[in-house]
């Protein structure tokens, strides 16, 4: 009986059924395309900052170089005396300098360290990197000491010091390349973790003590670099055994150019038993808080991170979506939510005065309050289902449409002190005086540091998952906006008396 007269009222009251299951299927689609779409912003927020975390990463810590004390702060310089590098025949002189640091505004720290780390409870796994910057000067100035023996004219330069009137042309180039030194037997966690091989191999615990490197699959593309070449960093040739890509997507570059076994990373930029991060993996996400408080008190002079205040940091469009989803998304959701269990609300109290005849009818032939109520929700409840269905379709094809449109969003994390500031760099005269550079002594060339240049950079592709909980959670929605209409409208009809369906009758 109850099933029979369902069906009956949804199909004499198609317009009213049609209405309400609109208004919380486009309430429900909103919801999952904002609940869906936050899911993905999260994922590529985690892609990004598993491109210089690493895969099972919690922690990471690192120590900040006060000014002055070296870390990339100040001015980066390459002096050079009269007699270095080579003469060519135009009247010049070729040099070439090649510096390896750490990276500007970071130090290192005693690797004994990463056995303290290793000590604390609930840390199940730590692993030491050297990350460092490797910064080279090559070019050409002109030869003061040919100059002189050719009886070209000496003028004053425009910092008041002497320089060769004649000579050839000055041309120079400067490369920067990110270094990191990884313990090739530490597989756990670090930023390998997040990449795949591309071509060759990557490091073997037997690599230890080794002159080889792994390079970044798009680096090595664009300098033209083949497994089995090999490569210059720190005055060292190092034959290169593979190349890694990041697992976050094509195109993406790694946390750094450059892997290196950790010792030989050490011994090249003279940072013996030195490293620059710890990588720390913690047994639960319930004990981070703890490890971390646990790991300041152990290293007073560490700067210790975890995930959440790493994402903090992530800039970019990734960071524009997320600020757009958590606010603007979810409040939308939330409006246009509450005007669809409102419609529905509305329209069932409606059709419930336009019923008046109906349901005293059906109270004088014995019907019950409560039965009458059961009747009208269970015709909410219905339309809600409907509108349910329909909302995750719309829902399903609009979430489909965001994963196909291919949207891009970029992420990066940190910043780098920038090698050179516009204007500050150049060439000038040593300190030996003017006189002395003028025919030929010691020079300086270099740029002030200070200027931002912006860290690891990601493009993720927004891929937004629908999930299991997702359809129920809409689905539940719907059934509950049209269970409260359903109450409502009841209530309403359940204060019918039998006498008020007469009098309409007359």
């Amino acid at each position: 009986m109850f099933l029979t007269y369902l069906r009956r009222e949804l199909r004499n009251r198609r317009k009213q059924t049609a209405v309400v299951a609109i208004g919380l299927a486009v309430a429900i689609a909103l919801v999952m395309v904002v609940s869906s779409v936050s899911a993905g912003v999260r994922d590529a927020q985690a892609a990004v900052l598993e491109s210089v975390y690493g895969v099972g990463t919690d922690i990471t810590v690192t120590q900040t170089a006060e000014p002055g004390e070296g870390g990339g702060f100040g001015p980066r310089r390459f002096d050079f005396d009269a007699e270095d590098g080579e003469a060519t025949d135009e009247g010049t002189r070729e040099l070439a300098q090649e510096r390896l640091t750490t990276n500007p505004g970071t130090t290192s720290f005693e690797a004994d360290a990463l056995d303290a780390v290793a000590g604390l409870e609930h840390v199940t796994g730590v692993a030491a990197t050297l990350e460092l910057t490797s910064i080279s000067f090559s070019g050409e100035m002109p030869d003061l000491d040919q100059m002189r023996e050719e009886g070209g004219g000496i003028v004053v330069g425009p910092g008041g010091g002497e320089e060769g009137g004649q000579g050839g042309p000055s041309s120079f180039e400067i490369d920067q390349q990110t270094v990191t030194g990884i313990d090739p037997a530490a597989a756990a966690v670090g930023p390998l973790t997040t990449t795949e091989v591309a071509d060759g191999r990557t490091f073997e615990a037997s690599d230890a003590g080794q002159d080889v490197a792994v390079l970044d699959a798009v680096y090595a593309e664009q300098e033209e670099i083949a497994v089995g070449d090999t490569i210059t960093v720190g005055g060292t040739e190092l034959e290169v055994i593979g190349t890694v890509s990041s697992t976050t997507g094509d195109g993406v570059e790694t946390a750094a150019n450059v892997y290196l076994p950790i010792d030989v990373a050490a011994t090249l930029a003279d940072l013996e038993d030195q490293v620059t991060t710890l990588y720390v993996q913690v047994d639960s996400s319930s004990n981070v808080d703890a490890v971390s408080e646990a790991i300041a008190a152990e290293l007073p002079d560490a700067t210790v991170s975890t995930q959440a205040d790493l994402a903090e940091g992530v800039s970019g469009s990734l960071s524009t979506a997320s600020s757009l989803v958590s606010t603007l998304g979810t409040w939308l959701s939330v409006i246009v939510l509450l005007a669809a269990f409102g419609l529905a609300i509305l329209f069932t109290v409606s059709g419930v005065n336009r019923r008046t005849r109906e349901l005293g009818t059906l109270k004088a032939l014995g019907w019950s309050q409560r039965r009458v109520v059961g009747q009208i929700a269970g015709e909410s409840v219905a339309q809600g289902l409907i509108g349910g269905v329909a909302g995750v379709a719309l829902g399903g094809l609009a979430v489909l449409a965001v994963n196909l449109s291919g949207i891009t969003l970029s992420g990066s994390t940190g910043a780098q002190v920038a090698f050179g500031r516009p204007g500050g760099g150049g060439m000038r005269p040593g300190t030996e005086g003017a006189g002395e550079a003028a025919v030929g002594g010691p020079a300086a060339f270099g740029g002030g540091g200070g200027d931002g240049l912006a860290g690891t950079v990601s493009d993720v592709v927004l891929q937004a998952p629908v999930s299991l909980w997702i359809v129920a959670a809409a689905v539940g929605l719907a059934v509950l906006g049209g269970l409260a209409a359903g109450v409502v409208g009841g209530q309403r009809a359940a204060r019918l008396r039998p006498a008020e369906a007469f009098r309409s009758l007359a």
